[in-house]
């Protein structure tokens, strides 16, 4: 029976390791034991000198999924594959519950369907512009141009509402309130 196993792996290397394990089944006849290998990932949107750049992030570094029929002759292979450290709970790994698999998928789904924004800024937050004319000003964003990396901050100068428009992410700070 197939169970969803944690393996720890050198952080940075888990898309090796997955590789490995999936190019030497066959040779060292892991076919029917190992089904499954899962980096977990999202796509994650940044802006850097004005352009949107999408990169892959991992979720969980250093560690990889395995889906396999946990034998003696399947765990060692697993645990000899360069890069690997170790399974999670090292000499009796226990599989993950059904119900830890089916919302790890789903969760994983849910992040291929949709890039992540990396700056949480929305219309309504009070941010503090950290950089240009407008430097050290208290303000709330009115518009994210999450496409382009900027927004728009209304701030208040000698008691007038005035639109700071153009202000790149990097040029403001989230002002927690409490």
């Amino acid at each position: 029976m197939h169970k969803w196993y944690v393996v720890q792996v050198i952080s940075s290397h888990e898309k090796k390791v997955k590789k490995a394990l999936e190019e030497n089944r066959e040779a060292s006849g892991m076919v029917d034991l190992l089904e499954e290998v899962l980096v977990p990932t999202e796509n994650v949107a940044e802006v850097k000198r004005g352009q949107q750049k999408v990169s892959e992030k991992r979720l969980w570094p250093g560690y990889i999924l395995v889906k396999m029929n946990l034998t003696d002759d399947s765990w060692m292979y697993v645990k000899n594959t360069n890069g690997v450290i170790d399974f999670l709970g090292g000499e009796k790994p226990s599989p993950l519950a059904d119900h830890e698999v089916s919302e790890i998928l789903r969760e994983l789904e849910e992040k291929k369907k949709g890039v992540v924004q990396k700056h949480n800024i929305a219309p309504g937050d009070k941010v503090k512009i950290t950089d240009g004319v407008f430097v050290n000003f208290i303000g709330t964003v009115t518009e994210v141009f999450h496409d382009k990396g900027r927004l728009s901050v209304m701030v208040s100068i000698f008691g007038r509402e005035t639109r700071v428009d153009d202000l790149e992410f990097w040029q403001v700070e989230i002002v927690l309130t409490e």
